[in-house]
């Protein structure tokens, strides 16, 4: 097993803990039902407190990759493959057999120090891609506000577009490779914006995808804001046992 990697643009410690104990869970490399080596031990493994310990647990809890349970440990409960990082609209609704066309509604570079400062990144220059997947009668299955980082020449994207239409290949071209991250999705009321784009009055409650995604190295891909409507997505969890 890997140790922790001090040179990872996670800032706090027990987020880094979570992130490497994490890939070693959403790999295999620790099986479901394995039990996670006590507090002292991955204290000592990652060269922290027992408080970070227990706060990196408390994230892969939250995460659904491990169950602790009070005077037993912690254990693996992760089942599945690991969840694809860039979900694919399109492919989704294909596969339910409803047609889209993909729209592009904002191409530009931006600064936003809010974001740079939660996500703990250095530069506050990101490119925005605003897309949105668009039914046969014109409403908006879904709309996707991702942000990725304004580097090399990811910064002409505003003034080129995207590589053969598609972010991925975009990023794929720029050395840029999905790997892991974390994901949370909840339901909300959208604001006049929004509304504007998906065409649907202010208020209406859609699904709402918050998505953070790293390369192998953990350099930083992309953050996405998504929103779903609900009549074509739906979330779904697995539980138990199913053998």
């Amino acid at each position: 097993m890997t140790t922790l990697d001090r040179s990872s643009p996670v800032r706090l410690k027990h987020e880094a803990v979570a992130a490497v104990l994490a890939r070693e869970i959403r790999s295999g490399a620790v099986r479901r039902g394995a039990r996670l080596p006590g507090e002292i031990a991955l204290a000592k493994r990652f060269k922290v407190s027992r408080t970070t310990v227990r706060a990196a647990l408390a994230r892969l809890s939250e995460e659904g990759l491990i169950a602790t349970r009070n005077g037993k440990g912690s254990f693996v409960c992760f089942a599945g493959q690991p969840v694809e990082a860039r979900i694919g609209w399109a492919w989704a609704l294909t596969a339910k057999g409803v047609a889209t066309d993909v729209r592009i509604d904002r191409l530009a570079l931006v600064r936003n120090v809010r974001l740079a400062r939660t996500l703990g990144l250095a530069s506050r220059e990101f490119v925005v891609v605003e897309r949105s997947w668009v039914l046969p009668s014109g409403a908006v299955a879904c709309h996707e506000a991702s942000h990725i980082p304004a580097i090399g020449g990811l910064r002409s994207i505003p003034q080129h577009g995207l590589s053969g239409g598609s972010l991925t290949a975009t990023l794929r071209e720029a050395g840029l490779v999905l790997s892991h991250g974390r994901q949370r999705i909840r339901g909300r009321a959208i604001d006049a914006r929004e509304a504007a784009l998906v065409g649907t009055p202010v208020g209406t409650w859609m699904l709402e995808l918050i998505r953070t995604s790293y390369d192998a190295s953990g350099a930083f891909v992309e953050h996405v804001v998504g929103l779903l409507d609900p009549a074509h997505f739906e979330v779904g969890i697995r539980f138990g046992d199913e053998s």
